[in-house]
C-alpha cells in the first residue's frame, strides 16, 4: 500500500491526493464508486481530518470526485478532451464512442452589426443566420452552441431540420460548404443563469467560453460561440521543443 512520507517536501494533503488520483486512473476506485471515508483515510495513512479533507477538495475542484450530500464522495466520470483542432461536436463525440444529440433552441435571420461585419469582413446590415442548439453525449448536456452562418451561403438553411444533426455535416451535404481552416479562443468563464439551466449546473459554474471562425476557400462562413460545461472538459495539447538548428560549414 502506499503510503505518506512524513519527511517529503510534498504537503501531506497533496501526496493523498497522489495516491487517490492513481486508484482513480487504474480503476480500483470506477467511476462512481464510493471513495473510503474521512476517518477511515486518517486512519489508513495517519492524517489528520483537515489534511484528508483538503486532499479530497482539491480532487473534487479538480472535477475528479462528486460529493452527495448524507451519502458520501464518488468518483466522477472522466472529463472529455476538447480537441484543439476543426472538427464538429458530432464527430468528436462519435468518436469517442458517445451518442450526440442536438436540441434547437433558437434559429433566426439577422442584419450583420458592426462587430459581425468585421468578422465576416461585409458590409454592416449583411444577412446572418443565428442558430442555437443545446448540444448532448448520451442525453446530458454538455455545450450550446451559437452558430453565425453568412445567409447567402447556405439560403434556406433554417427550414431545414437540425435537431440532432451535424451543422457541418449538412452545410457539406446541402450547400458544398467545406471548412478548411479555422482559428478557436478559449477563455474561463461563469455560467450565466440562462446557460446553467440549460447545461443543468449551477449559476455561476465555471464553463469554457469558445470562439472558432471556419473559412471555406480563405472566406470566413461561420462564427461558433459556445459554451462547454468545465467539469466535463479539459484541454489537452501536446507540447514539444523545436528541433535544433545543425549548423552547416
Amino acid at each position: 500500500m502506499t503510503t505518506i512520507d512524513p519527511h517529503s517536501p510534498v504537503p501531506k494533503y497533496f501526496q493523498l491526493r497522489a495516491i487517490l488520483l492513481d486508484l482513480i486512473e487504474s480503476a480500483e476506485l470506477p467511476v462512481d464508486a464510493p471513495i473510503p471515508s474521512e476517518r477511515e483515510l486518517c486512519g489508513r495513512y495517519e492524517l489528520s481530518r483537515m489534511t484528508v479533507r483538503q486532499g479530497v477538495d482539491q480532487l473534487v475542484s479538480e472535477g475528479r470526485l462528486y460529493r452527495v450530500p448524507g451519502k458520501g464522495t464518488f468518483v466522477a466520470r472522466p472529463k472529455i478532451e476538447m480537441p484543439l483542432r476543426l472538427v464538429s461536436f458530432t464527430e468528436d463525440m462519435l468518436a469517442r464512442g458517445l451518442r450526440p444529440g442536438a436540441i434547437d433552441l433558437d434559429r433566426r435571420t439577422a442584419p450583420a452589426d458592426a462587430r459581425l461585419a468585421r468578422i465576416f469582413d461585409v458590409e454592416p446590415g449583411t444577412q446572418i443566420h443565428v442558430i442555437e442548439r443545446l448540444r448532448t453525449a448520451d442525453g446530458e448536456p454538455m455545450a450550446l452552441e451559437r452558430a453565425h452562418i453568412l445567409a447567402s451561403l447556405a439560403p434556406d438553411l433554417l427550414d431545414r431540420r437540425l435537431a440532432d444533426r451535424s451543422l457541418y455535416g449538412v452545410l457539406e451535404a446541402v450547400y458544398g460548404l467545406v471548412f478548411d481552416a479555422g482559428d478557436q479562443t478559449i477563455d474561463a468563464s461563469l455560467a450565466d443563469a440562462t446557460d446553467a439551466r440549460h447545461l443543468q449546473i449551477a449559476r455561476g459554474s465555471a464553463v469554457l467560453l469558445l470562439q472558432r471562425r471556419s473559412y471555406t476557400g480563405g472566406v470566413c462562413a461561420e462564427l461558433g460561440v459556445s459554451t462547454y460545461r468545465a467539469d466535463r472538459y479539459q484541454i489537452h495539447t501536446a507540447l514539444g521543443n523545436p528541433p535544433p538548428h545543425s549548423e552547416h560549414p
